[in-house]
């Protein structure tokens, strides 16, 4: 046990998330794997994470209020546990831990880049915190073309300090799911038993392009009356946006989502999916393009973060234009009328991310990177 690496894996605001469940599970045989989560209270991922038996401390963190003295626990707690490594995942997290990282000596500090270019569009001022993090670390992983050309073309980072991983899905849980559990969904959100189900999962913020979507779905609703809308995710600071456009669409016909801890089967409820982003890089890497071809959804997607990488127009997905309605209308009714190209596009998708988005392709990436 003495000779295993120590690796602390620090992570802010998370409830939930299947990803760090995979990674813990992946890594935990290797490595001395602990946990350093900065919630305000206990959370799923906590619980499971103990469920495996691995070490898991939550310093309380409720915002920049609490900044300060969970930066001096942080420290005080990698002082304690010398660890060899640590890897951080979100802003707070970044800003924390990397810095306490840096203080308390530990000599290779790791942070997953998880927002494109977000701050250099629509919060300048964040900027400097990112080019904080990038100073901080030792190694910065970069999760597609996007968070490439961020780092590389708008902050400078040395190319030497970075290297590319992409997420990676136990892809089983998305192909695979009891009958049961996609009824007990469909329950859960009163989602009516009639096609097509038109499944967006995307927080409520400007650059997702669910502004696009709506309209293109209210001109669908008039050809297939029967139609259900499903904006899941749905919270952020375009909620009331959205509320505005879906005055357009009866409230029998659409259903907003604030959060469904079984993704898996919700996207067994949605017939077609679509996600589109308004340009190629706001979206950092877009688990949900996988995720929804994994899950055997046809899909109609904008090319942002990785979807760049692997989707092919007609091939494995339909590809539309951004922030254009009219090209996702057109979209829709093609797809739903043509069930040979769905059927095509469902196999294709699948098979496509199977290849490159395997949860084993991933934990052999952090491994050599962790080991080197």
């Amino acid at each position: 046990m003495t000779d295993k690496k120590k690796i602390v894996y620090i992570i802010s605001n998370i409830q939930k998330s299947l990803a760090f469940e995979w990674i813990a599970a992946g890594l935990k045989d290797q490595y001395r794997l602990s946990f350093v989560l900065l919630n305000p209270e206990s959370s799923s991922l906590e619980g499971i994470l103990l469920q495996k038996k691995i070490e898991v401390t939550r310093i309380r963190y409720r915002g920049k209020k609490d900044f300060f003295i969970a930066f001096l626990k942080t420290v005080v707690y990698l002082i304690r546990k010398r660890p060899s490594i640590i890897h951080v995942h979100l802003i707070d997290a970044q800003l924390i831990g990397l810095t306490a990282g840096w203080v308390a000596g530990v000599p290779i500090r790791i942070y997953t880049r998880h927002n494109s270019n977000f701050h250099h569009v629509y919060h300048p001022k964040g900027i400097r915190l990112d080019r904080w993090s990038n100073r901080m670390a030792t190694q910065i992983v970069s999760i597609s073309q996007a968070t490439d050309y961020t780092l590389f073309n708008l902050e400078q980072v040395t190319p030497g300090k970075v290297v590319k991983i992409h997420h990676g899905f136990d892809l089983d849980t998305f192909s695979s799911v009891e009958a049961i559990r996609v009824k007990q969904v469909r329950t859960r959100w009163a989602i009516p038993d009639t096609h097509p189900v038109v499944g967006v999962i995307a927080r409520q913020i400007e650059w997702k392009g669910i502004q696009f979507i709506i309209p293109a779905f209210q001109k669908f609703l008039e050809e297939f009356p029967d139609s259900f809308l499903v904006l899941a995710n749905a919270v952020g600071p375009y909620e009331q946006d959205i509320g505005r456009l879906l005055r357009a669409i009866p409230e029998n016909r659409v259903v907003r989502v604030p959060f469904e801890e079984d993704i898996a089967a919700l996207y067994f409820v949605f017939d077609l999916y679509v996600h589109t982003p308004v340009d190629s890089v706001s979206e950092a890497f877009g688990q949900t393009y996988v995720e929804a071809l994994a899950a055997g959804v046809p899909s109609i997607v904008t090319l942002s973060g990785v979807a760049s990488e692997f989707i092919v127009h007609e091939d494995n997905a339909l590809v539309v234009d951004y922030q254009d309605a009219t090209s996702i209308y057109h979209a829709l009714i093609r797809l739903w009328t043509d069930a040979v190209l769905r059927e095509r596009l469902r196999i294709k998708g699948r098979q496509d991310v199977t290849l490159k988005f395997g949860v084993d392709q991933m934990i052999t990436s952090l491994k050599r990177l962790y080991d080197e």
